[in-house]
């Protein structure tokens, strides 16, 4: 298979000669394909065959110990003026970044086959979806990608349709986190990337096309590319109302994605569209529509159990490849929070010794797995169209001071909730784990430009339309003096969508506080729920002097912005300041 689009054959030429492979793969996106991939990857010892009775189809792929997460501090926003890159970015200027990879990529895939792979994001019919090309050396990445994207010749087909695609050049190249790079080009629709093979730094529709490049084309051309899971919520009325979610990895993204309504609230359903990237245009009739433009699920292993998410457990056992996790005696994947089981052999492949107190997974060991084998995948999921959003949620994982729910005055305000957003740090990247840092809308390792001017982009939303979502911020996370979590999480979070939905169409109180619409205890469904009132109110208490410093934080955050920052933003935080200073009056609201 070649193609008759010159600029991709001549792309892939050059490439080709830069690179010095030894053959050149088009990849076509067939089962016979992904099945040749995968026996020569098991025969090379790069997968590892899992046990064929309980899990038909799965693999188990180990990264060298040192490439088991995305590398922030590696990952470059190459923009010819650094203020577009802005200080939410590493940069290097575009001819320096360049010459500087470039370096590393030539000669590397000699004695390798360079894979071409065509790709679409998002339903393969639809406008609002964008196509891309990733060249590779690795056959991990192609078989990941075939799983993650509509990959293959339907994506070429549409590629020498529209005479345009996203270009992504990558490499394991010796695994040298030294020679380790992922560098993104805005203003030439271009990735490169070298040294990883890790899902985050190496997937390049994933993070770098769908989110990095995906915020500058949505800048552009008038749409947003968002961290956000996108889930459909069924009332006992028969009534589906689609939210979609922002929350940073390893926060609930997914288990809210593909939440099971609790036995106590029954008639309700969840529709799953997608549990980490939305792409979300304007409709003609003024609402939000959003497309999932992943086809796959790359999860986090660790944590999703029988309890935390059935459904994403369910969806594991069979056509999956597994990353970093551990292995039972007889061959089964494992992890942390996935049965009491004690498995054989950890993430490295060595003898696990349960008395060590280490892991047996790696804390960010993935599962890649198509949505389609989700028992609650919609049946909108395909939709060209995509599905109106009628709520966007905030969230991050907070400790203190963030109640469980509130809801944003209008957009204008929401803007500034999600530019604010904070949560403590998790494995799923490099560096220290719990420390408490600014994550706005969860896209603080993922916007690709400057921070300043996407929050701009967000607000001008409020110019174009009088019929967007209404916007919240949750915490499933506050604790306790002693540590324990407040709310019971997990399933039970329905109960704190219920509200926000009915919100929504206009049907609950709220109480209005200096920060946003509060619901009192007494507006949460608690029916079946061993939650009391001192726990409720706990949950929805606003602490001004905790709130007063917050804001001092985030005024200092801000401020690294300058004159980027747009003017709506800070007179909306100074809105905010003012009534937490002198207080408000408590009034009940309801649309």
């Amino acid at each position: 298979m070649t193609t008759n689009n010159a600029t991709l054959q001549s792309w892939v030429d050059e490439v080709a000669r830069l690179t010095r492979p030894d053959r050149i793969h088009w990849c076509d996106g067939s089962a016979e394909e992904y099945a040749e991939l995968v026996q020569a990857m098991v025969q090379s010892g790069e997968l590892l065959a899992l046990n064929a009775e309980t899990h038909p189809n799965c693999y188990l792929h180990r990264s060298h110990p040192t490439d088991v997460a995305r590398t922030e501090h590696l990952t470059f926003i190459c923009t010819e003026q650094r203020e577009d890159a802005g200080p939410n970015n590493n940069w290097i200027p575009p001819a320096e970044a360049h010459a500087k990879i470039d370096a590393l990529f030539a000669g590397c895939m000699q004695g390798r086959t360079l894979y071409v792979v065509p790709y679409c994001m998002g339903p393969i019919d639809s406008p609002l979806a964008r196509c891309g090309v990733e060249i590779t050396d690795s056959a991990y990445v192609v078989a990941n990608m075939r799983i993650m994207t509509r990959m293959g010749k339907a994506a070429l087909a549409r590629i020498e349709r529209e005479g345009t695609f996203v270009k992504g050049l990558h490499s394991t190249g010796d695994l040298n986190p030294e020679r380790r790079f992922i560098m993104h080009f805005p203003e030439e629709l271009t990735i490169k990337s070298i040294g990883s093979g890790y899902g985050g730094n190496a997937l390049l529709g994933k993070k770098c096309h769908a989110l990095r490049l995906g915020s500058w084309q949505a800048r552009d051309e008038g749409w947003l590319a968002e961290h956000m899971l996108i889930v459909g919520i069924q009332n006992p009325r028969g009534e589906t109302h689609y939210v979609a979610a922002a929350f940073p990895s390893a926060c609930g993204k997914t288990n809210l994605a593909m939440l099971i309504p609790p036995a106590s609230m029954p008639g309700w359903k969840v529709w799953t569209i997608g549990d980490d990237i939305a792409w979300m245009h304007l409709g003609e009739d003024g609402r939000l529509w959003a497309i999932n433009p992943e086809a796959g699920a790359f999860g986090v292993a660790p944590g999703t159990g029988p309890k935390t998410n059935p459904t994403a457990l369910n969806m594991l056992d069979h056509d999956c490849i597994f990353t970093n996790v551990a292995l039972t005696a007889d061959d089964q994947p494992w992890w942390e929070g996935k049965s009491k089981e004690v498995p054989a052999f950890d993430w490295r492949g060595q003898p696990y010794d349960a008395v060590s107190g280490l892991p047996a997974a790696h804390p960010n060991s993935r599962f890649t797995v198509s949505m389609r084998q989700c028992a609650s995948y919609s049946p909108r999921a395909e939709d060209a169209q995509g599905v109106p959003i009628s709520a966007i949620i905030f969230g991050g994982r907070r400790k203190e001071l963030a109640p469980l729910v509130f809801q944003a005055r209008d957009w204008r305000h929401g803007v500034l909730v999600g530019a604010s957003v904070a949560s403590e740090t998790t494995a799923a990247a490099t560096g220290a784990v719990g420390v408490v840092r600014r994550d706005p809308m969860a896209m603080q390792p993922f916007c690709g430009y400057n921070f300043g001017d996407y929050w701009e982009h967000w607000l001008s939303f409020a110019e174009r339309s009088d019929r967007l979502p209404k916007i919240f911020h949750v915490n499933w996370f506050r604790q306790d003096d002693s540590g324990r979590f407040l709310w019971p999480g997990f399933g039970e979070n329905l109960r704190v969508l219920q509200w926000i939905l009915e919100r929504c169409a206009g049907r609950a109180e709220a109480v209005e506080t200096p920060i946003g619409l509060l619901p009192r205890s007494q507006d949460l469904n608690t029916q079946h729920l061993d939650v009391d009132v001192a726990t409720l109110d706990a949950l929805l208490a606003v602490d001004a002097q905790r709130w007063n410093a917050e804001l001092e934080d985030i005024r200092s955050y801000f401020e690294k912005f300058d004159e980027r920052l747009p003017t709506g933003l800070w007179s909306e935080f100074e809105r905010v300041q003012n009534a937490l200073e002198h207080g408000t009056q408590v009034a009940v609201a309801v649309d």
